[in-house]
């Protein structure tokens, strides 16, 4: 049998997907006998990762990440071969082991150390790599060695940064330690909360310490100042902040900021609107002689989703292309003061032109008669396609921006020591109803007066809440708040009528007033596989089955089973940024909703047990 080749392990194995929503750069990936840390974009090996073509994306990209952005990447991807020990096995994202202090897991042992103390030793699986870890000998030999299983708490603070928790400073309370002492971290309890786990010294100096002295205010008073690390890059920035405890794998270590987009028809047929979808690398070839070009066009990167057609098709396309974008800005990026990522969107759904292209399929809709009032068209999407990229990620609270400004200005941790000259990606595919709402209705129901009065109770809450986070308050209108609430009303009946869960239907929310305004929700599902394209949801679009399912919807929406406690909840109490709405009735999974459950209120689609507050239906 032949040994490995020198160099880095592989652990585990994520999707794609994940890499971007749940397991980005700079989070912690819990295997089953390691937890790592996602590394840098530095530390990516990028020859196998595949660049993509998605001009609108990349545009907003710069935006808000700078020019130096030139590619689109989605992560390298692996490629097994018959070794079982060939480079396949180290291509991929590089982690590092995050937390670095172990714990040994016999109950009789317990010791707690650094990774590097030599205390620990790695154990490799390469067939079984999801059974690598850190064993450590307090048997002596002759039996199985124990597991050390990563230390359950981090310290990080708002500004991004993440750090061992310091252990020897908490438990002899800012005191150096001994030189040869040993901690050891117990549980006393069966319910595994902070007050049940205690770390204590071997030198005796010093009584066994809780770690809920550690949790809260009380932990920020006992902790040390933040020293500005961030291991996914290696760096430490001046910081000085006061630290918070976090469990290991808690939701608020790491929240991903993304930009996401649909690709959009640029052709009416499938070959030049892939051609113009790559036209920056296939342009170069226009100026080339045909045999010679030919020849080149199967060595392009973008050259197996083109093979199909073959290569005179292509040529031909090519060269069709490049004599109707002479002399034009067709191709000229996007990077107009008027950018932004919904009109263009809103345009393609508004049409009157229906497609039949692989990534965007439209079929109109008959409006059904009991919504025809105030719905003004529907649009089946049978095919669509959303590319996200990642841009940053925050720690501890959540990045609040409008999803549409994509030129926003981001506080949180970086993806590169040095500006990022590229950007992960994941391109996800499905299917969509498409629901369009009539303008003259929706811009005299703003002018009711009830409805002014409620938006101003909503934006004196939505300034309270932005205020304390010391975000500069930017309200989104009150034609998203009741076009948002609409959409987790539908959601959640689509949900039942599907097939598919609530927390695999998403929304995109088109809400504009003024000189071109936009009032529409488009619902859809997506997935890297083909899960998002099963035809359940495009189903409930059919004018047969639409009215029946928005009665029920609106009809379940005007009462909550808490209320009156629901609707009668007053935002402004507590700065909440909703109004009439709950868990029970309208919040739906963070993969569902652009907005974090934020900006809803029953009171202005249907009217509830607090009378009528300015509803819509």
């Amino acid at each position: 049998m032949t040994t490995p080749a020198n160099g880095p392990l592989r652990v585990g194995e994520l999707r794609p997907s994940q890499l971007l929503h749940t397991y980005g750069v700079g989070s912690v990936t819990d295997l089953p006998n390691l937890s790592t840390l996602v590394l840098g974009l530095d530390h990516w090996e990028l020859e196998r990762a595949k660049p993509l073509a998605e001009d609108r994306l990349l545009a907003a990209v710069r935006r808000r990440l700078g020019s130096q952005v030139t590619t689109l990447r989605t992560p390298p991807y692996l490629q097994e071969t018959a070794d079982p020990f060939g480079d396949w096995s180290r291509v991929g994202v590089p982690v590092a082991l995050f937390p670095r202090w172990l714990r040994c897991s016999r109950e009789q042992c317990n010791q707690l150390s650094p990774a590097s103390s030599g205390l620990f030793e790695l154990e490799e699986h390469y067939f079984r790599p999801e059974n690598t870890r850190y064993a450590h000998n307090c048997f002596g030999t002759g039996r199985r060695r124990p597991t050390a299983v990563p230390a359950r708490f981090l310290i990080a603070c708002p500004d991004g940064h993440m750090d061992d928790f310091p252990w020897q400073y908490f438990v002899h309370r800012g005191a150096d330690p001994p030189v040869e002492c040993t901690l050891t971290l117990v549980e006393r309890g069966t319910t595994g909360e902070a007050a049940n786990v205690f770390v204590q010294c071997s030198c005796k100096n010093v009584a066994a310490r809780s770690m809920a002295e550690a949790m809260g205010r009380r932990g920020e008073q006992e902790l040390p100042a933040c020293r500005g690390h961030h291991p996914h890059l290696g760096t430490f920035d001046e910081c000085g902040e006061k630290v918070r405890t976090i469990a290991l794998g808690a939701t608020n270590s790491w929240f991903a900021s993304h930009l996401r987009v649909f690709s959009l028809p640029r052709a009416e047929e499938p070959l030049a609107q892939a051609v113009r979808e790559h036209w920056g690398s296939l342009q170069l070839l226009a100026a080339v002689p045909a045999e010679a070009a030919k020849m080149l066009l199967p060595t392009q990167v973008c050259w197996p989703e083109l093979e199909p057609y073959g290569v005179d098709e292509v040529w031909k396309a090519v060269t069709d292309e490049a004599a109707t974008s002479a002399g034009t800005a067709t191709h000229q990026p996007a990077d107009e003061e008027d950018f932004d990522l919904a009109t263009p969107e809103w345009e393609a759904f508004t049409t009157t032109r229906c497609y039949e292209l692989p990534d965007f399929t439209t079929q109109h809709e008959a409006t059904p008669p009991s919504a025809a009032d105030w719905l003004d068209r529907v649009v089946l999407v049978h095919r669509l396609r959303e590319v996200s990229a990642l841009t940053g990620f925050t720690r501890i609270d959540a990045p609040e921006w409008m999803p549409q400004d994509s030129d926003a200005t981001f506080r949180g941790a970086p993806l590169t020591r040095e500006p990022p000259t590229w950007v992960p990606c994941a391109e996800l595919r499905g299917e969509g109803v498409f629901l369009a709402w009539r303008e003259d209705r929706l811009a005299a129901w703003e002018k009711r007066p009830e409805v002014i009065a409620r938006e101003q109770t909503l934006k004196t809450a939505h300034r309270a809440w932005c205020l304390a986070r010391g975000i500069e308050p930017q309200w989104p209108g009150i034609r998203y708040v009741l076009l948002h609430t609409f959409a987790h009303v539908l959601i959640r009946q689509f949900a039942l009528e599907c097939g598919y869960g609530a927390s695999g239907i998403a929304e995109r929310v088109y809400a504009r007033s003024g000189q071109r305004p936009m009032a529409g929700v488009l619902l859809y599902t997506a997935a890297p596989d083909s899960e998002g394209t099963l035809g359940g949801l495009v189903s409930l679009g059919h004018r047969d089955r639409l009215g029946p399912v928005l009665a029920q919807a609106l009809e379940d929406a005007r009462l909550c089973s808490s209320d009156p406690m629901c609707s009668e909840h007053d935002p402004r109490v507590h700065s909440r940024l909703h109004g009439a709405a709950c868990h029970a009735c309208l919040f739906a999974a963070e993969t569902s909703c652009e907005r974090g459950n934020h900006y809803l209120d029953r009171a202005l689609l249907v009217e509830t047990l607090a009378a009528d507050l300015g509803a819509f239906l």
